[in-house]
């Protein structure tokens, strides 16, 4: 790690405040239940207004400033607690109301509208891991047993890049490159040559039911809210996390 990405967690003693993670932070080694957070500063909206900084470049330097943990490990974070950690920054920089433009269904005009960060609820995980942290799983065609893990942010980033670099004549492996990462054990062998074959000639009955009992053990925030158009239409928006959600102006 270079020394800007250190920055945060070497200042650990600026101006801050503790975030409680939505996760518990029973994932995490050390397990942390909250995590000590900068405030966003004048120099930070260098890095915010940035037209060249992707959104995921924008989010992972946040994260390494602004976390004033020593030692921890932000790319084993959970997009759960990363959530809980930009609301923070963002509520505490600008205020808990987040203003959007959004197009009326019904006359196809658009109109302002806004919701309250502060407002949206934390989904607890419907399964309990073990004190590893791993869940337990049994795939209803192989009858293979396995134990999974939740994706951290540093995963989720190299599937990302995977998808972003591959071939654009080619499909990238995503499904199977998430499975693998997912799975750590099978039939109680952690051998990930065997993990690897394994996943090649899943079923996809089985490939599909994981993936939904991952989707539901995920502790989760609520994104989505519902507003009224002028029209009187319902509107089911959904926050999104980047670069936009820092700016004055943005749209969902």
């Amino acid at each position: 790690m270079d020394k800007s990405a250190q920055y945060g967690q070497m200042d650990f003693n600026l101006p801050h405040d503790v975030v409680k993670l939505p996760s518990g932070g029973m994932f995490y080694k050390p397990k942390k239940e909250s995590l000590k957070v900068g405030y966003l500063t004048a120099s930070d909206e260098n890095l915010l207004m940035s037209p060249n900084t992707p959104s995921d470049g924008i989010i992972n330097n946040l994260l390494r400033t602004k976390i004033y943990e020593p030692g921890f490990d932000v790319g084993q974070l959970l997009d759960v607690d990363v959530q809980a950690i930009l609301i923070f920054l963002r509520n505490t920089s600008f205020g808990n109301e987040y203003e959007f433009s959004i197009n009326d269904p019904k006359t196809n005009k658009r109109f302002d509208a806004k919701i309250l960060l502060d407002e949206l609820n934390y989904i607890p995980m419907s399964n309990k891991p073990d004190s590893e942290g791993l869940f337990d799983f049994v795939l209803p065609k192989s009858r293979a047993q396995v134990k999974l893990k939740l994706l951290t942010l540093s995963e989720t980033n190299e599937l990302e890049k995977l998808q972003e670099n591959y071939p654009p004549n080619m499909v990238a492996p995503v499904i199977t490159k998430r499975l693998e990462k997912q799975i750590v054990e099978l039939n109680g062998d952690r051998d990930k040559l065997k993990i690897v074959q394994f996943v090649t000639q899943m079923p996809i009955i089985d490939s599909k039911e994981l993936r939904k009992f991952i989707r539901d053990c995920e502790p989760k925030i609520d994104l989505k809210r519902t507003i009224t158009a002028p029209s009187g239409e319902r509107v089911t928006v959904n926050v999104s996390f980047g670069a936009e959600f820092f700016r004055p102006f943005f749209s969902i």
